[in-house]
């Protein structure tokens, strides 16, 4: 049953916990496009995961806020009997990029909090859990910031986020970065919670680096601002995380 937790903790934040790849780190894209911002909103899901047999059941919440030139994301999962498994934030400014991250936090089940800092006056991204340290080029994510900075440019891409496009970033995890891509799949329909019924989704997977590693699928929603309906993390044993939309609440 640990196992089962240390896995299911690791895949229920929101749109953060992926085991990242330690990838090139010299392999750092800085691509500037054009992005539409969603509103504001708090986003509730339900979360059912195989892990080793086991089922583990919860919820998650996440609240996007982006208004006066900052952004602010807060996600958690909670799971029965065990309570808070995942904590993540991040926060920033808007710049001509996007979203432009200054503090992302990271904080598991039964581990220390980590945190990575983004210091835009030197230009530099440092640690508090590592002594790695990468350059601001410009467009760096976090790994709570990369799917709202997705949502932004699909919003704004329109025709070119099309099946079989790719969208590169490099993304910063805990300790450290690595180049992450996302590969347009097509239209679905997704059944969401009671409230929203079935959802027409634009399905989007993360491409890993390696066939070994943890993949990641968003299903983003062009009816509901592109607010990601559904996320699901796969292992390559075929165990999973998902986690599906329950409720929209514009703030």
């Amino acid at each position: 049953m640990k196992n089962v937790l240390k896995k299911a903790g690791a895949g229920l934040a929101m749109m953060a916990a992926l085991a990242g790849h330690a990838g090139a780190a010299e392999d750092h894209p800085a691509v500037k496009r054009a992005f539409d911002l969603p509103p504001s909103a708090d986003l509730t899901y339900s979360i059912g995961a195989r892990q080793r047999g086991f089922n583990v059941n919860g919820d998650a919440t996440l609240t996007w806020r982006a208004n006066d030139g900052k952004f602010a994301i807060g996600a958690e999962s909670r799971v029965a009997l065990l309570g808070k498994l995942t904590e993540n934030r991040s926060k920033g400014i808007v710049d001509n990029w996007g979203l432009a991250p200054t503090e992302y936090y990271d904080k598991r089940f039964r581990k220390d909090a980590t945190t990575a800092t983004f210091d835009r006056d030197a230009k530099t991204i440092t640690f508090s859990d590592s002594d790695k340290s990468y350059p601001i080029k410009g467009g760096e994510q976090d790994r709570v910031s990369v799917s709202w900075q997705l949502v932004a440019i699909a919003r704004a891409a329109k025709d070119k986020f099309k099946p079989g496009s790719e969208w590169q970033f490099f993304v910063i995890g805990p300790r450290d970065a690595d180049p992450w891509t996302f590969r347009v799949v097509g239209r679905e329909k997704i059944q969401a919670g009671a409230a929203l019924g079935e959802v027409d989704a634009v399905h989007v997977v993360r491409v890993p680096p390696d066939a070994k590693d943890q993949t990641l699928d968003l299903w983003l929603a062009p009816g509901h601002e592109w607010y990601p309906v559904k996320l699901r993390f796969t292992d390559h044993d075929r165990d999973y995380v998902e986690q599906t939309l329950e409720k929209i609440v514009k703030k």
